[in-house]
């Protein structure tokens, strides 16, 4: 089966007091892409339409937010970093049988651009999940900032 792997090793283990998180993408189809999203700022009112990650399906559209951070891969400009792990779900979750609106690509990618800790990452995972609902099976988050490590 696909899955991501992640190893996480806080900041309390290692030698020089980083948190660390390495991500392994086991998906052949996301060997060659890392993801930019600019820094920027929004009009109010502007919508922000999504896509599934996995099978490229319109999922809708959400309010975008009105400043955002730059992201490169799976980290933005403030050192936050997000990656996942699948261990599978309810086959019912899947993104053509769901009724959410956000997946866990655009989850990660949407918390980013919004988020400068990992505990504002929570907050704002969080939101957009019981605002707009889940898109996606079964996912854990890895979170990480300069000072705190989340699984």
């Amino acid at each position: 089966t696909l899955a991501c792997t992640n190893l996480l090793v806080s900041k309390g283990a290692s030698l020089d007091g980083s948190n660390i998180i390495s991500y392994n993408a086991d998906a052949s189809n996301f060997y060659t892409t890392i993801y930019h999203y600019p820094a920027g700022t929004n009009v109010n009112g502007t919508m922000r339409k999504l896509w599934s990650w996995d099978y490229g399906t319109y999922l809708g559209e959400i309010p975008e937010a009105t400043e955002t951070y730059n992201v490169v891969g799976n980290v933005n400009e403030h050192g936050l970093i997000i990656t996942e792990s699948t261990f599978g779900g309810l086959t019912e979750l899947t993104c053509t049988q769901r009724t959410g609106t956000v997946d866990y690509g655009s989850l990660i990618w949407l918390t980013l651009q919004r988020s400068k800790t990992a505990r504002e990452a929570i907050s704002t995972m969080n939101f957009l999940v019981t605002t707009y609902g889940y898109a996606s099976t079964g996912e854990s988050f890895s979170i990480a900032d300069r000072d705190e490590l989340w699984y």
